[in-house]
């Protein structure tokens, strides 16, 4: 079994574009505590959106969905599970909230993480509740026509617990070096925990939980506000790929860190770049929700769709953005183009 050793590989990921992600995050998290230090309400809200976006875009990539409405009501704690699916989202439900107040005092290590993964699953009757995993697994790409390929063979069975050991070990080590960025360690350990993959199931749920909560421990909590979760939901394909292309030749400890490094930095700085948008609308600007709706639609580039605008301010319902809608249509402030699933919204360019 090979032997990580962040220190070793950290230098190699120093590359232009790395650095240039890097500088852009370190610039967001500067303007972190000035928007923090503002509208509480406004960002408790911004929280709660959040948490919803993340379990159902978490549970959604491992294809565990439910109804809109019965989302809501299991992450508001006021229903019970009634299904395997319902059962899952709800441990995410707890096992976010537990990050969300305690990850100062959660510690990187394998018993912690087994007591996460436990919390996942204590709703499901599971025989891999809180344990690792009981049978050697493989990750497989399946074809539409139903054919198979293997796209990666995990750590067996006996290897696993020594190999959680390692990557935690190998991580609190890193960290002791404060010339060690941690964005560029969390991504290469969460790549490890992966490659790893420990548990019978949900290592992909497990993974983003525990990105977020390494994320927060080093002061970076975008994703308590913005759900990474859908950001990465929303890059699927780009998030597999990344993650193919930096576990060819794990084993034989020559693989690239940088594919994943690379996009999870991404993923981050879109995250920033999100919460400081809305925090500039919600808290400086200090706009209504038609002004909001407004200005989405005159700062966007081109034709905007409804559901476009709707994605932007999940926190504004449908009914109040058709209204607004409509008020600016009646003002002839924006022109409607086509009908139906095809319409597009666009600022009236000849009204000044």
């Amino acid at each position: 079994m090979r032997q990580i050793n962040y220190i070793v590989e950290y230098p190699k990921l120093l590359t232009p574009e790395i650095v240039s992600y890097l500088t852009q995050i370190h610039d967001y998290k500067g303007m972190q505590s000035l928007f923090l230090n503002s509208n509480k309400e406004v960002l408790d809200e911004l929280l709660e959106i959040a948490k919803i976006q993340s379990t159902e875009a978490s549970n959604r990539i491992e294809g565990i969905v439910t109804s809109d409405e019965r989302l809501k009501k299991i992450l508001k704690d006021k229903t019970t599970p009634k299904n395997r699916e319902e059962c899952e989202i709800s441990g995410y439900r707890d096992v976010l909230s537990t990050i969300h107040e305690n990850y100062d005092f959660i510690l990187i290590n394998p018993n912690m993480i087994l007591q996460l993964y436990g919390s996942l699953y204590k709703f499901s009757n599971s025989d891999s509740y809180g344990t690792f995993k009981k049978t050697d697994n493989v990750i497989k790409e399946i074809y539409p026509d139903g054919t198979e390929k293997t796209r990666f063979e995990p750590v067996s069975v006996w290897e696993t617990e020594s190999a959680m050991e390692n990557i935690c070990g190998a991580y609190q080590k890193a960290l002791k070096h404060k010339e060690l960025d941690p964005l560029l360690l969390i991504p290469m350990f969460i790549l490890d925990f992966l490659c790893i993959h420990p548990f019978d199931d949900g290592n992909g749920r497990m993974s983003r939980l525990l990105t977020l909560l390494l994320l927060y421990r080093s002061d970076y909590i975008v994703g308590k506000y913005i759900s990474i979760e859908r950001l990465i939901a929303t890059s699927k394909e780009n998030y597999y790929n990344a993650l193919e292309n930096s576990s060819v030749n794990w084993h034989e400890a020559c693989n690239d860190y940088i594919p994943f490094v690379r996009y999870m930095l991404g993923v981050i700085i879109a995250a920033y770049r999100d919460f400081a948008q809305r925090a500039d609308i919600l808290i400086v600007q200090n706009l209504s929700k038609s002004e909001r709706i407004r200005k989405i639609i005159s700062e966007h580039l081109g034709k905007i769709t409804k559901a476009k605008i709707i994605e932007q301010c999940p926190d504004i319902s449908s009914k109040t953005v058709e209204r607004t809608l409509k008020e600016l249509l009646d003002n002839q402030e924006i022109i409607k183009i086509g009908t139906g699933r095809y319409t597009y919204y666009k600022l009236n360019e000849n009204i000044q």
